[in-house]
């Protein structure tokens, strides 16, 4: 197998990427957690949060559609975007298309929570609702080819990746001296742009992914030595639940990440209790899997330590939220 090319992603490039957009973005804040239970269980660890549920659109999403949406040639503008998406992503490119004043049709998953389709549709995006999977990157695909819209993937791209990277790259300008970064994993477009640019400022500095356990595609990726498709994926984490990793994102993660662990969905939703309980933060599942990797499989190696978790996203419906959050406390927690 060839080896993917990932040599356009520099500090200097990730610098340059961040300037370009820095404009059209918040520049989130990152704060570290008060909490004497937190520090208890972790031997006096030091914990920061890159809130990147802050982020327009409520996730990191925002950026990677940006950087992407801001490189189409001119001669394409017209014609408009388009994204396949559960969720998180959809939402992010309508607004990225409306930040340049693009057109866009996207394309949702049936099984999209219906708050997210209203946050899509509310940033003017015309939605086509298709059946998971397949049919939905393929009406993506369709739209394509017949409209000329330029498609925004929602996480492989040199594009993508450097748009991330600049959650990376703040955090490392705002705490001095980490010894950690923990980010959750999907399909790999935030952890991808995140450790490219804390190792290559700090390469000292370990970055850990965290995967559900029933979605974990980077960390069958990373063992097999190339990237793999699952048959299936089933996690609350939907946000975390792409069947595949693809070749960019693996080569970055290949070459940045120290280790990436894996969490059940019980963890998740621990997780998801100690965000909002020490953290004051309701977040989706897919920030609550980074606070479960905290805790859980990453603890013995990250106490005493400066660590920082990237908290992805809050885009989450009230009565989700509530569901998810008596599932953490039912589990048997730390």
């Amino acid at each position: 197998m060839l080896k993917t090319d990932i040599s356009g992603v520099t500090l200097e490039a990730i610098k340059a990427r961040s300037k370009l957009l820095g404009s059209h973005l918040i520049r989130t804040p990152t704060t570290q957690v008060t909490s004497e239970r937190l520090s208890e269980m972790l031997s006096g660890a030091q914990i920061f949060l890159k809130l990147e549920c802050f982020q327009y659109t409520g996730t990191f999403k925002a950026r990677g559609a940006l950087s992407v949406a801001y490189h189409i040639p001119d001669a394409h503008k017209s014609n408009g975007i388009t994204a396949a998406s559960a969720g998180n992503h959809a939402i992010a490119a309508a607004w990225a298309a409306a930040v340049f004043g693009l057109s866009a049709k996207v394309v949702m998953q049936s099984t999209a929570n219906p708050f997210r389709v209203k946050m899509a549709r509310s940033q003017g995006a015309e939605l086509v609702i298709k059946e998971p999977g397949a049919p939905t990157f393929a009406e993506a695909e369709r739209l394509v080819k017949e409209e000329k819209r330029t498609f925004i993937h929602p996480f492989e791209g040199i594009h993508t990746s450097l748009g991330t990277a600049g959650v990376g790259l703040e955090l490392m300008e705002d705490i001095q001296n980490l010894d950690a970064v923990i980010v959750s994993c999907g399909g790999g477009g935030l952890i991808s742009g995140v450790a490219s640019a804390v190792k290559l400022i700090k390469p000292s500095c370990k970055v850990f992914g965290v995967e559900p356990i029933g979605a974990d595609s980077m960390s069958k990726s990373l063992k097999a030595g190339y990237p793999i498709t699952l048959d299936k994926t089933e996690t609350v984490a939907d946000s975390l639940a792409p069947p595949m990793t693809l070749p960019m994102c693996y080569e970055l993660c290949r070459t940045y990440l120290d280790d990436i662990v894996t969490v059940s969905d019980d963890e998740i939703c621990t997780g998801m209790v100690l965000m909002q309980e020490e953290a004051n933060l309701a977040v989706e599942p897919a920030a609550g899997a980074t606070m479960a990797g905290l805790i859980g499989p990453l603890r013995e190696r990250l106490t005493g330590k400066r660590v920082c978790m990237i908290v992805c996203g809050s885009n989450i419906d009230s009565t989700t939220f509530v569901q998810l959050i008596q599932r953490g406390l039912s589990y048997s927690r730390p």
